[in-house]
């Protein structure tokens, strides 16, 4: 078998694009942000786009573009985007207020000890804006990549 047949399967490709493009866009969307380049975006959950957005809604699209809007696998695939988009912006970014808050409490409870005490990971979710963003990002990867490889 043939490694790179992989890449014939247009939905796993769009798939692809899609998490790497948004992944690739947190860099120079958090430098427009903070005014700092930060590489690791590039491996970081949260931030602008959201690449759990991107890359589901990618895929969503092209199983429809490709195999119709019809096909019970446009269905599965439009209910796993729903329920990951509504995770993305609601449940982890709920979590990652949570953490702020409690690295906070911790800050102000253990000041002046000695522990030192890993922070909670406060960047976990997304924004509402940032799903948004994901979102579009998905939908223009599939479309671009069924205009480019029909």
């Amino acid at each position: 078998m043939n490694p790179l047949a992989i890449f014939e399967n247009k939905v796993l490709l769009s798939v692809l694009i899609g998490w790497l493009l948004a992944q690739a866009l947190k860099i120079p969307t958090e430098y427009l942000r903070s005014r700092r380049w930060m590489w690791a975006m590039f491996f970081a959950a949260g931030g602008m786009p959201s690449s759990h957005s991107a890359l589901l809604v990618s895929g969503t699209l092209s199983v429809g573009l490709y195999y119709g809007f019809d096909d019970p696998l446009f269905a599965i695939a439009v209910a796993i985007t729903m329920i990951v988009v509504h995770d993305a912006a609601g449940v982890r970014r709920q979590a990652g207020i949570h953490a702020e808050r409690i690295n906070l409490l911790f800050e102000q409870l253990l000041k002046g000890h000695l522990w030192d005490e890993k922070a909670l990971k406060e960047v976990i979710g997304h924004t509402p804006l940032e799903v948004v963003g994901g979102i579009l990002l998905g939908f223009f990867v599939a479309i671009t990549q069924w205009l480019l490889l029909p």
